[in-house]
Protein backbone atom coordinates (compact mmCIF):
# COMPACT_ATOMS: atom_id res chain seq x y z
CA UNK A 1 0.00 0.00 0.00
CA UNK A 2 1.13 3.38 -0.78
CA UNK A 3 -0.35 6.89 -0.98
CA UNK A 4 0.02 9.72 -3.39
CA UNK A 5 -0.09 13.14 -2.02
CA UNK A 6 -0.96 15.83 -5.04
CA UNK A 7 -0.40 19.43 -4.40
CA UNK A 8 -2.42 21.95 -6.64
CA UNK A 9 -1.22 25.48 -5.80
CA UNK A 10 -3.51 27.66 -7.52
CA UNK A 11 -3.90 31.30 -8.51
CA UNK A 12 -7.08 31.57 -5.46
CA UNK A 13 -6.57 28.50 -3.95
CA UNK A 14 -4.40 25.85 -2.46
CA UNK A 15 -5.49 22.25 -2.95
CA UNK A 16 -4.53 18.84 -1.16
CA UNK A 17 -5.65 15.19 -2.15
CA UNK A 18 -3.88 11.86 -0.54
CA UNK A 19 -5.03 8.75 -2.38
CA UNK A 20 -4.54 5.77 -0.75
CA UNK A 21 -3.61 3.24 -3.38
CA UNK A 22 -3.00 -0.60 -2.50
CA UNK A 23 -1.39 -3.26 -3.87
CA UNK A 24 -4.09 -4.49 -6.34
CA UNK A 25 -4.42 -0.81 -7.80
CA UNK A 26 -7.34 -0.21 -5.66
CA UNK A 27 -7.58 3.60 -4.63
CA UNK A 28 -9.32 5.87 -2.06
CA UNK A 29 -8.99 9.50 -1.48
CA UNK A 30 -8.01 9.78 2.13
CA UNK A 31 -7.91 13.06 2.09
CA UNK A 32 -9.32 16.59 0.31
CA UNK A 33 -8.64 20.08 1.22
CA UNK A 34 -8.73 23.57 0.18
CA UNK A 35 -7.47 26.78 1.04
CA UNK A 36 -7.99 30.16 -0.24
CA UNK A 37 -4.50 31.49 -0.34
CA UNK A 38 -6.00 33.96 -2.84
CA UNK A 39 -1.54 33.83 -4.25
CA UNK A 40 -2.28 35.96 -7.35
CA UNK A 41 -3.96 39.01 -5.33
CA UNK A 42 -2.38 42.64 -6.22
CA UNK A 43 0.29 40.85 -8.09
CA UNK A 44 -0.75 43.27 -11.47
CA UNK A 45 1.38 45.46 -13.01
CA UNK A 46 4.44 44.13 -12.42
CA UNK A 47 3.54 40.05 -11.80
CA UNK A 48 5.67 40.22 -8.59
CA UNK A 49 3.91 37.62 -5.82
CA UNK A 50 3.17 40.21 -2.70
CA UNK A 51 4.47 39.01 0.87
CA UNK A 52 0.91 39.08 2.26
CA UNK A 53 -0.15 36.22 -0.01
CA UNK A 54 3.35 34.34 0.18
CA UNK A 55 2.97 34.30 3.70
CA UNK A 56 -0.41 33.13 3.34
CA UNK A 57 0.55 30.50 0.98
CA UNK A 58 3.37 29.58 3.01
CA UNK A 59 1.46 28.69 6.11
CA UNK A 60 -1.18 26.37 3.83
CA UNK A 61 1.59 24.13 2.84
CA UNK A 62 3.19 23.84 5.92
CA UNK A 63 -0.08 22.79 6.86
CA UNK A 64 -0.11 20.55 4.17
CA UNK A 65 2.67 18.92 4.95
CA UNK A 66 1.70 18.00 8.49
CA UNK A 67 -1.52 16.39 7.02
CA UNK A 68 -0.17 14.08 4.36
CA UNK A 69 3.48 13.49 6.53
CA UNK A 70 1.14 11.01 8.47
CA UNK A 71 0.52 8.57 5.74
CA UNK A 72 3.34 6.03 5.02
CA UNK A 73 4.91 5.19 2.46
CA UNK A 74 4.04 8.48 0.47
CA UNK A 75 4.95 10.04 -2.46
CA UNK A 76 4.52 13.61 -3.02
CA UNK A 77 3.45 15.41 -6.51
CA UNK A 78 3.10 19.34 -5.88
CA UNK A 79 2.34 22.17 -8.98
CA UNK A 80 2.00 25.70 -9.11
CA UNK A 81 0.23 26.97 -12.06
CA UNK A 82 -0.37 30.32 -13.65
CA UNK A 83 0.20 32.68 -10.68
CA UNK A 84 3.66 31.47 -9.73
CA UNK A 85 4.01 30.29 -13.55
CA UNK A 86 3.58 34.03 -14.41
CA UNK A 87 5.78 35.13 -11.37
CA UNK A 88 8.78 37.26 -12.10
CA UNK A 89 10.35 36.21 -8.16
CA UNK A 90 9.18 32.42 -9.01
CA UNK A 91 12.64 31.55 -8.22
CA UNK A 92 12.48 33.14 -4.90
CA UNK A 93 9.11 31.89 -4.30
CA UNK A 94 10.14 28.45 -4.51
CA UNK A 95 13.26 28.49 -2.72
CA UNK A 96 10.98 29.64 0.01
CA UNK A 97 8.69 26.99 -0.33
CA UNK A 98 11.14 24.66 0.02
CA UNK A 99 13.12 25.84 2.95
CA UNK A 100 10.08 26.98 5.06
CA UNK A 101 8.02 23.47 4.22
CA UNK A 102 10.47 20.84 2.75
CA UNK A 103 7.54 20.78 -0.98
CA UNK A 104 9.19 20.75 -3.85
CA UNK A 105 7.25 23.11 -6.26
CA UNK A 106 7.05 22.14 -10.17
CA UNK A 107 5.69 25.28 -12.24
CA UNK A 108 3.86 23.39 -15.26
CA UNK A 109 2.63 25.10 -18.28
CA UNK A 110 -0.73 26.41 -19.33
CA UNK A 111 -0.81 23.41 -21.81
CA UNK A 112 0.39 20.98 -19.23
CA UNK A 113 -2.73 22.01 -16.88
CA UNK A 114 -5.28 21.79 -19.21
CA UNK A 115 -3.95 18.28 -20.16
CA UNK A 116 -4.44 17.26 -17.09
CA UNK A 117 -7.68 18.75 -16.48
CA UNK A 118 -8.68 16.69 -19.87
CA UNK A 119 -7.62 13.17 -18.25
CA UNK A 120 -9.08 13.97 -14.88
CA UNK A 121 -12.53 14.83 -16.40
CA UNK A 122 -12.10 11.82 -19.03
CA UNK A 123 -11.71 9.27 -15.94
CA UNK A 124 -14.49 10.41 -14.13
CA UNK A 125 -17.31 11.48 -16.88
CA UNK A 126 -15.53 10.27 -20.01
CA UNK A 127 -17.26 12.96 -22.75
CA UNK A 128 -17.39 12.52 -26.14
CA UNK A 129 -18.22 15.51 -27.43
CA UNK A 130 -17.35 19.03 -25.43
CA UNK A 131 -15.42 22.26 -24.30
CA UNK A 132 -13.58 21.84 -21.27
CA UNK A 133 -13.33 25.01 -19.35
CA UNK A 134 -11.71 25.69 -16.15
CA UNK A 135 -11.79 28.98 -15.16
CA UNK A 136 -9.00 29.54 -12.43
CA UNK A 137 -7.86 32.93 -10.56
CA UNK A 138 -5.38 33.99 -13.10
CA UNK A 139 -6.02 31.21 -15.97
CA UNK A 140 -8.20 29.93 -18.41
CA UNK A 141 -7.47 26.66 -20.01
CA UNK A 142 -9.62 25.11 -23.15
CA UNK A 143 -10.00 22.10 -24.28
CA UNK A 144 -11.91 21.25 -27.17
CA UNK A 145 -13.05 17.27 -27.33
CA UNK A 146 -13.78 15.35 -30.47
CA UNK A 147 -14.63 11.62 -29.62
CA UNK A 148 -12.78 11.53 -26.74
CA UNK A 149 -9.50 13.03 -27.52
CA UNK A 150 -8.38 16.32 -26.79
CA UNK A 151 -7.26 17.97 -30.63
CA UNK A 152 -7.21 21.42 -28.86
CA UNK A 153 -6.09 23.00 -26.03
CA UNK A 154 -5.17 26.36 -24.42
CA UNK A 155 -4.18 28.04 -21.31
CA UNK A 156 -4.95 31.93 -21.63
CA UNK A 157 -3.63 34.45 -18.50
CA UNK A 158 -6.99 35.31 -17.49
CA UNK A 159 -8.95 34.26 -14.32
CA UNK A 160 -11.44 35.21 -11.72
CA UNK A 161 -8.83 37.27 -9.65
CA UNK A 162 -6.74 39.13 -12.64
CA UNK A 163 -10.20 39.91 -14.37
CA UNK A 164 -11.60 41.26 -11.59
CA UNK A 165 -9.03 43.97 -10.43
CA UNK A 166 -8.57 44.83 -14.25
CA UNK A 167 -11.79 45.83 -14.98
CA UNK A 168 -14.62 45.55 -11.98
CA UNK A 169 -15.02 47.04 -8.64
CA UNK A 170 -15.17 44.40 -5.89
CA UNK A 171 -18.79 45.53 -4.70
CA UNK A 172 -21.02 46.93 -7.22
CA UNK A 173 -20.04 46.26 -11.03
CA UNK A 174 -21.06 48.99 -13.53
CA UNK A 175 -22.29 48.51 -16.86
CA UNK A 176 -19.43 50.23 -18.67
CA UNK A 177 -17.20 47.97 -16.40
CA UNK A 178 -19.19 45.01 -17.41
CA UNK A 179 -18.93 46.10 -21.14
CA UNK A 180 -15.20 46.24 -21.38
CA UNK A 181 -15.02 43.00 -19.37
CA UNK A 182 -16.91 41.31 -21.87
CA UNK A 183 -15.87 42.73 -24.86
CA UNK A 184 -12.19 41.69 -23.84
CA UNK A 185 -13.00 38.22 -23.23
CA UNK A 186 -14.81 38.28 -26.47
CA UNK A 187 -11.94 39.85 -28.35
CA UNK A 188 -9.46 36.88 -26.91
CA UNK A 189 -12.40 33.80 -27.65
CA UNK A 190 -12.72 35.36 -31.49
CA UNK A 191 -8.84 35.08 -31.64
CA UNK A 192 -8.58 31.00 -30.53
CA UNK A 193 -10.27 30.21 -34.54
CA UNK A 194 -10.11 26.44 -33.39
CA UNK A 195 -13.10 27.47 -30.75
CA UNK A 196 -15.56 27.54 -34.10
CA UNK A 197 -15.17 23.80 -34.21
CA UNK A 198 -16.80 24.00 -30.64
CA UNK A 199 -20.19 25.33 -32.12
CA UNK A 200 -23.58 24.02 -30.26
CA UNK A 201 -21.25 21.51 -27.52
CA UNK A 202 -21.84 21.32 -24.16
CA UNK A 203 -19.20 23.37 -21.96
CA UNK A 204 -17.97 20.74 -19.17
CA UNK A 205 -17.04 23.56 -15.99
CA UNK A 206 -14.40 23.11 -13.85
CA UNK A 207 -12.98 25.57 -11.26
CA UNK A 208 -14.24 27.35 -8.14
CA UNK A 209 -15.87 30.04 -10.41
CA UNK A 210 -17.68 28.25 -12.43
CA UNK A 211 -18.31 25.42 -10.40
CA UNK A 212 -20.17 28.32 -7.95
CA UNK A 213 -23.07 28.25 -10.61
CA UNK A 214 -23.56 24.33 -10.00
CA UNK A 215 -23.78 25.47 -6.45
CA UNK A 216 -26.40 27.95 -6.30
CA UNK A 217 -28.80 25.87 -8.62
CA UNK A 218 -28.21 23.07 -6.43
CA UNK A 219 -28.73 24.97 -3.03
CA UNK A 220 -31.98 26.89 -4.65
CA UNK A 221 -33.43 23.53 -5.87
CA UNK A 222 -32.65 21.05 -3.18
CA UNK A 223 -32.32 23.54 0.10
CA UNK A 224 -28.90 21.23 0.90
CA UNK A 225 -26.29 22.54 3.01
CA UNK A 226 -23.75 20.18 0.94
CA UNK A 227 -24.20 19.53 -2.68
CA UNK A 228 -22.81 16.97 -5.43
CA UNK A 229 -22.54 18.58 -8.68
CA UNK A 230 -20.78 16.02 -10.34
CA UNK A 231 -22.22 15.54 -13.68
CA UNK A 232 -25.10 18.13 -12.96
CA UNK A 233 -26.54 19.90 -16.35
CA UNK A 234 -27.72 23.56 -16.57
CA UNK A 235 -28.84 25.50 -19.50
CA UNK A 236 -27.62 28.74 -20.68
CA UNK A 237 -30.97 30.67 -19.61
CA UNK A 238 -30.36 28.98 -16.05
CA UNK A 239 -26.50 30.34 -15.91
CA UNK A 240 -27.68 34.01 -17.37
CA UNK A 241 -30.62 34.07 -14.80
CA UNK A 242 -27.81 33.53 -11.88
CA UNK A 243 -25.35 35.91 -13.28
CA UNK A 244 -27.99 38.32 -13.81
CA UNK A 245 -28.88 37.79 -9.88
CA UNK A 246 -25.05 38.06 -9.33
CA UNK A 247 -24.73 41.57 -11.43
CA UNK A 248 -27.44 43.24 -9.41
CA UNK A 249 -26.24 42.49 -6.46
CA UNK A 250 -23.29 44.29 -4.36
CA UNK A 251 -20.89 42.32 -2.44
CA UNK A 252 -22.31 41.67 0.84
CA UNK A 253 -25.59 40.45 -1.03
CA UNK A 254 -23.93 38.26 -2.83
CA UNK A 255 -22.02 36.83 -0.13
CA UNK A 256 -25.71 36.37 1.26
CA UNK A 257 -26.50 34.21 -1.83
CA UNK A 258 -26.59 30.25 -1.28
CA UNK A 259 -23.92 28.49 -3.16
CA UNK A 260 -21.42 31.68 -2.57
CA UNK A 261 -18.49 31.44 -0.56
CA UNK A 262 -17.73 34.30 1.32
CA UNK A 263 -13.95 34.24 -0.03
CA UNK A 264 -15.43 34.14 -3.87
CA UNK A 265 -17.98 36.94 -3.48
CA UNK A 266 -15.98 39.43 -4.48
CA UNK A 267 -14.33 37.87 -7.55
CA UNK A 268 -16.94 35.71 -9.25
CA UNK A 269 -18.55 38.05 -11.19
CA UNK A 270 -15.22 38.20 -12.52
CA UNK A 271 -14.73 34.54 -12.53
CA UNK A 272 -18.00 33.66 -14.19
CA UNK A 273 -17.75 36.34 -17.03
CA UNK A 274 -15.62 33.97 -19.22
CA UNK A 275 -17.77 31.11 -19.32
CA UNK A 276 -20.99 33.52 -19.86
CA UNK A 277 -19.04 35.25 -23.19
CA UNK A 278 -17.87 32.08 -24.17
CA UNK A 279 -21.31 29.61 -23.90
CA UNK A 280 -23.00 32.91 -26.40
CA UNK A 281 -20.08 33.28 -28.49
CA UNK A 282 -20.68 29.51 -29.47
CA UNK A 283 -23.83 29.44 -28.92
CA UNK A 284 -23.63 26.23 -26.47
CA UNK A 285 -27.02 25.80 -24.90
CA UNK A 286 -25.72 23.71 -21.91
CA UNK A 287 -22.94 23.03 -19.05
CA UNK A 288 -22.23 20.09 -17.21
CA UNK A 289 -20.51 20.29 -14.19
CA UNK A 290 -17.20 17.96 -13.02
CA UNK A 291 -15.66 18.02 -9.64
CA UNK A 292 -12.46 16.27 -11.29
CA UNK A 293 -9.53 18.94 -12.57
CA UNK A 294 -6.07 18.72 -12.21
CA UNK A 295 -5.39 16.78 -9.63
CA UNK A 296 -7.27 14.05 -10.66
CA UNK A 297 -5.49 13.98 -14.23
CA UNK A 298 -2.08 13.74 -12.23
CA UNK A 299 -3.47 10.81 -10.55
CA UNK A 300 -4.39 9.26 -13.43
CA UNK A 301 -1.31 9.53 -15.03
CA UNK A 302 0.51 8.23 -11.73
CA UNK A 303 -1.71 5.02 -11.89
CA UNK A 304 -1.30 4.58 -15.88
CA UNK A 305 2.08 4.93 -15.30
CA UNK A 306 2.89 2.56 -12.38
CA UNK A 307 0.86 -0.57 -13.72
CA UNK A 308 1.80 -3.63 -12.64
Amino acid sequence: MKHLAVIDLGSNSARLTVTRIQDNGAYENVVEKKDPVRLSENMAPENILKQPAIDRTIESLKAFHDIYSQYENVEVKAVATAATRIAKNQKEFIDLVKEKTDIKLEVISGESEARYDYLGVMAKMPVANCIIMDTGGASTELILVHNHIAEHLISIPYGAVNLTESFLDADKVSASELFCLTAKMQNIFNNIIWLNKGRHLPIVALGGSNRTLGKIIRKKVLKQAEVDIQSLRMNLDEAQNIYNTLLNSDLKQRRAIPGVSKERADIIIGGLNPIITLMNLIDSQSIMFSTAGLRNGILSEYLSNNKK
